[in-house]
């Protein structure tokens, strides 16, 4: 015990003298990781202040720590590492979880079947057949989607803001490295830019919207949190908003890109799932329910999450400081021998008959009282749409075969195209 007291923090890579692993983990996202992952075990360092974890039960015990031993993570640009208004804010987030969960929880996605077809026959509709980016098609469904469920009628202009925020932060994605908000590069000014304008509009929506109240039903998201009692804050009903957009567009977009993969090269699996949706309900889980499921294993979009040590703790036997970043790794828990069998191979019967995932090593959503606040959501829409696609058109792809999964932000298959051709 001596030993480890004194260890303090876990191995890993030296890395240059200079730049530390930033150019060999920027080369190869998931290779680094593996490597790392053989040499030094389920738990390592990056660097000084950041350690990875690919351990199901310490990165629950990380997830559901969230909020009081640890914080979500910090903007990008944020030096100060202001952790003690970080955990301000993640204590007053649990209110707002509470408050906005009735309309996202499963009875209140159970009512957005007609809106989801919808908006997958228009997008489709856009593409006439020919050959489209399955990622930037995904992502305006879900964009569409997402900001009608929020705002109903008043909807136009949210799609593109929504298209234009993620554009200005992917930037801070791809780079393993920050600088002071207030350098005057490109990216800081086009992420304020962007962000400055998203919120004004939902500001501007929210008071529009609370003024005139008595006029309209409480049909959309927007609607139900503004007839919450007590009134919320308009600056927690912006919040919300936000959260909801964001995570209602980037996780579905990749999630559904990685479908259109699978769904290209497997016509035996459409087929099947054709029959399904000709075929009378039936009892267990149903194969669309299965494939979407095994695709978050696989190929889970939010491969990375990053927490943050609000106070010094320890994680097993590591100790780790207040500002620490602790990464987890979905991607490899998932594909890991230890908890899965075949875990590389693409198997939707493995969830079928309400097969459970094994013990903690299933994260497409997170846990703990972060989780995924649009969750249920997002798997009902997923499944949907993953029905509908396979029943009503015939996905041809002229790279599936080819196309690699791209490590950078949302995890997806990198510049997938197909062609979506109406099987009547």
């Amino acid at each position: 015990m001596a030993y480890r007291e004194k260890l303090g923090r876990p191995p890993g890579p030296r890395g240059h003298w200079l730049t530390g692993n930033t150019r060999e983990y920027e080369a190869d996202r998931i290779g680094f990781l593996r490597r790392c992952h053989r040499e030094y075990g389920d738990v390592f360092s990056y660097d000084d202040h950041t350690l990875f974890v690919i351990d199901p039960a310490l990165a629950h015990e990380v997830l559901t720590g969230t909020g009081d031993t640890f914080v979500t993570e910090l903007a990008p640009f944020d030096m100060r590492r202001d952790l003690d208004q970080a955990a301000e804010h993640a204590t007053s987030w649990i209110p707002e979880r509470r408050a906005v969960w009735p309309g996202l929880n499963r009875t209140a996605a159970a009512t957005t079947d007609d809106l989801t077809a919808k908006v997958l026959d228009a997008v489709i509709a856009d593409g006439a057949g020919q050959d489209v980016d399955v990622l930037t098609t995904m992502r305006t469904l879900t964009a569409r989607t997402i900001a009608e469920y929020c705002f109903g009628a008043d909807r136009a202009g949210i799609a593109e803001l929504l298209h234009e925020t993620v554009r200005a932060t992917q930037a801070f994605a791809e780079a393993s490295h920050e600088y002071p908000a207030w350098l005057p590069l490109p990216r800081h000014r086009r992420y304020f830019r962007t962000y400055r304008r998203l919120t004004e509009r939902l500001t501007g929506m929210v008071r529009e919207r609370r003024a005139s109240m008595a006029d309209m039903p409480c049909d959309d998201l927007l609607g139900f949190l503004l007839a919450a009692e007590p009134a919320p804050p308009v600056d927690t009903v912006v919040s919300t908003l936000h959260s909801v957009l964001m995570g209602g567009h980037g996780v579905p977009a990749a999630a559904l890109a990685s479908v259109v993969w699978e769904l290209a090269r497997r016509p035996r699996l459409v087929l099947d799932l054709r029959d399904e949706a000709d075929g009378p309900a039936g009892g267990g889980t149903p194969l669309a329910e299965a494939v979407v499921r095994e695709t978050l294993r696989l190929y889970p979009p939010a491969w990375l999450m990053t927490r943050t040590a609000a106070t010094a703790t320890t994680l097993g036997e590591w100790s780790l400081s207040p500002g620490d970043d602790v990464l987890l790794n979905p991607y490899l828990i998932h594909r890991d021998p230890r908890w899965w069998s075949r875990p590389d191979e693409f198997d939707p019967t493995r969830w079928l008959d309400g097969q459970a995932a094994p013990g903690p090593a299933y994260l497409p959503f997170g846990a703990g009282p972060r989780v995924c606040l649009g969750a249920a959501l997002t798997m009902r829409q997923l499944t949907l749409t993953t029905s509908w696609l396979a029943h009503r058109f015939t996905i041809e792809s002229p790279n599936a075969a080819s196309v690699t999964l791209e490590f950078v932000d949302r995890l997806a298959p990198a510049h997938l195209r197909a062609r979506f051709l109406p099987t009547a």
